[in-house]
């Protein structure tokens, strides 16, 4: 229900590349979120997906962050993770977008689960160099597996606690992708420690920004950082941009 309430007040808000004044912004929507393009990765996403989905063995899955609220066990199918806790093939091809658009060179993911965001990114910019950060060793050995037989050479896969991996941090990242904990303080934290490694040219991406009031509060601490110029809500994620060219904070709520 509070998420149902949250859509309906983002739809009330919410407009697209006519309601954008910044011409960062407007070319970001118009040629990255909104392009209708058919990329090659596309089909490498779906293939990626499309074996997860077959794959029917069970896994006893650790939950470090907010939890599920769809699953009551922690033995789950490997096939039903993907269906319903990975994320979905149409913001997976709009990852494998934003990766290209930006040119990443380096990108840092907080949350593998079963790679499926990963590959978009690899896909998506195969000279990126990725990151990707999991707690639990059951979801990350499925994904390193997968890795290793798509010859996503691209990705280093960690299976660590993600504030004992950040602390030990010496740079700077084009791209993080944050989706490993749904908790207001759990963020905010991570947020704290890895805005030092943002640029001018990096983004950072929150998912499930409404996913609770705590995600919500959390969601507008970050937009009121000093060094946070420009935000966009797309709903499901927030966009957070470094851009010393804006010269004071520019919010955006986009349909995507």
């Amino acid at each position: 229900m509070f998420q149902l309430i949250a859509y309906i007040k983002f739809l009330l808000k919410s407009t697209n590349e006519h309601g954008v004044h910044s011409p960062f912004v407007f070319d970001l929507v118009t040629k990255c979120f909104y392009n209708k393009k058919k990329l090659p990765a596309y089909i490498k996403i779906k293939h990626y997906r499309e074996e997860l989905l077959s794959n029917n063995n069970t896994i006893e899955v650790t939950d470090f962050g907010a939890g599920s609220r769809v699953f009551k066990s922690n033995t789950r199918q490997i096939a039903a993770i993907a269906k319903t806790a990975g994320i979905t093939p149409k913001r997976a091809q709009l990852l494998a977008r934003i990766t290209q658009y930006f040119n990443c060179t380096t990108a840092l993911e907080l949350g593998t689960s079963l790679g499926l965001a990963t590959a978009a990114m690899a896909y998506g910019s195969p000279t990126t160099s990725i990151t990707t950060l999991e707690g639990c060793s059951a979801t990350a050995s499925i994904a390193k597996k997968m890795f290793r037989k798509h010859q996503l050479n691209t990705i280093t896969a960690v299976t660590t606690n993600f504030s004992d991996y950040l602390q030990k941090l010496a740079t700077n990242y084009s791209l993080i992708y944050f989706d490993g904990n749904h908790q207001k303080e759990a963020t905010l934290n991570y947020f704290e420690t890895l805005v030092q490694y943002s640029s001018n040219d990096t983004v950072f991406i929150f998912d499930d920004i409404h996913w609770s009031k705590e995600m919500e509060s959390a969601w507008e601490s970050i937009k009121k950082h000093p060094k946070v110029t420009i935000t966009i809500d797309t709903f499901y994620w927030g966009f957070v941009f470094f851009r010393s060219e804006n010269k004071h904070k520019e919010h955006f709520t986009i349909r995507v």
